[in-house]
């Protein structure tokens, strides 16, 4: 293999190390001054042990190939055409036989990326997850800047699919890191606006999140392909649902599912046909709203996709609970809670409480709210989420008003506002801190 010139000697001046310490247990101190001077190519294992020993990836030795061919390179672009095709089975198949055989190291970060790329897309963040770690080094050490922004983005795609803190800002970097060139990549800047959107719509920031998936149809023009187009009107359309724009919400959600079928993408339509569930259920039409969750919960079981299926649960506790089934929507909640907490999808957990706090609620039993509500507040204490905070404030003062706790009512309905505007309000001491307690 090809080294870059110097490579070896600044990494190990770097490192502090001597000739003889870089090559200690592994080779001798002029087998790495012949390396250092380009006499002779180290191999594979013996380029490992400097990397090891400079705590340096492997990838900042080797140098461009350039035009030059070798059996990766074919392998290289149909994985990446792949997964532009939505062929994302397929694709991972590829990308792990790719990995698996003897692929040239200076295409390893590619690969990775497009394996891990293709791996969100099925629902497997697992193992995505050292896949993109891996891919982000080895981009960082060869400075491709613009791969780099790519693999921040899905490294962000990552943790709002896990529901870890920090995707809007790795998004954001992303995008800073894109616009640094001149013209900016289009493509590029249009599925990281469209990431960020789907970060906003995570978080529950409506306003945030319709601004940027129209900034991003704004950006891609008429380079969008149709899955990510779909995609981006299931967003919209979340979003408009949740600002009570119930009409514009329910033509984005029939364009998206309308693509979705065309495109034969289960897992999509599965989340598409949820969304149009809640936006149903949003109308008041119990009868279609069902109709559409059940489909989505089928399409989850189809896919053997266990990641977001608890959305759909919870969508269909929730629409129990409107048509007065209790018993059933506890069940749900009950299913939701457990495989939200097995996956640590940890929103989902809270709002599961919620659910079961509101269940109790219409069970009568006072205690059995305040405890489901405190474990839920609990939860969102760890998730620094405003908009979340808010909602649960809300919920639960509706709950108190209901039987009569006024105070209460009032201390929480406060709470909400302070959730809504930080920083507005300020804490009254000891007054606030006593009522805020739950029984």
């Amino acid at each position: 293999m090809n080294l870059k010139q110097g490579a070896v000697k600044q990494a190990r001046l770097e490192a502090g190390l001597s000739l003889a310490q870089l090559g200690k247990g592994h080779v001798t101190a002029p087998a790495i001054y012949l390396i250092e001077t380009a006499r002779t190519r180290p191999s594979l294992p013996t380029l490992e042990h400097i990397a090891r020993r400079t705590g340096k990836p492997v990838e900042y030795f080797l140098a461009d190939p350039g035009g030059a061919t070798d059996e990766t390179h074919a392998g290289l672009l149909q994985l990446e055409s792949l997964c532009a095709a939505g062929r994302f089975t397929d694709a991972a198949a590829l990308g792990r036989k790719l990995l698996d055989g003897s692929s040239s190291a200076h295409r390893l970060g590619k690969i990775r990326y497009f394996l891990a790329h293709a791996l969100l897309n099925l629902g497997q963040p697992d193992e995505a997850k050292s896949l993109l770690a891996a891919a982000h080094s080895h981009f960082e050490a060869i400075d491709d800047q613009l791969m780099l922004a790519e693999c921040l983005g899905s490294e962000a795609s990552l943790a709002y699919l896990t529901q870890r803190p920090g995707a809007a800002e790795l998004a954001e970097r992303a995008l800073a890191i894109s616009r640094r060139f001149k013209p900016v990549p289009q493509p590029t800047e249009a599925r990281l606006l469209a990431i960020l959107a789907t970060v906003h719509l995570a978080n529950k920031e409506w306003d945030q999140a319709i601004s940027s998936y129209q900034e991003a149809i704004d950006a891609a023009g008429s380079l969008y392909d149709l899955r990510r187009l779909a995609l981006m009107y299931t967003g919209l359309s979340d979003a408009y649902r949740e600002t009570g724009q119930v009409d514009a919400a329910a033509r984005f959600a029939n364009r998206s599912i309308a693509l979705l079928e065309v495109l034969r993408d289960r897992l999509s339509l599965a989340r598409a046909e949820n969304n149009l569930g809640l936006i149903m259920l949003a109308r008041g039409d119990h009868s279609q709203a069902r109709e559409h969750l059940d489909r989505s919960l089928g399409l989850f079981e189809e896919t053997e996709v266990e990641i977001g299926r608890s959305y759909v649960l919870l969508s269909l506790c929730e629409l129990s609970l409107r048509e007065g089934f209790t018993g059933n929507a506890r069940e749900l909640a009950e299913e939701a809670l457990d495989l939200a907490t097995r996956l640590d999808e940890r929103p989902n957990v809270a709002e599961a409480h919620v659910l079961l706090g509101l269940v109790a609620d219409k069970e009568g039993d006072q205690a059995g709210t305040d405890r489901e509500f405190n474990i839920a507040f609990a939860e969102l204490a760890k998730l620094e989420q405003d908009e979340r905070v808010l909602r649960c404030h809300g919920v639960y003062a509706e709950v108190l008003e209901r039987r009569g706790d006024v105070e209460q009512a009032y201390v929480h309905m406060k709470k909400a506002f302070a959730a809504s505007r930080p920083g507005l309000l300020q804490r009254d001491g000891e007054d606030i801190a006593d009522s805020a307690s739950l029984a």
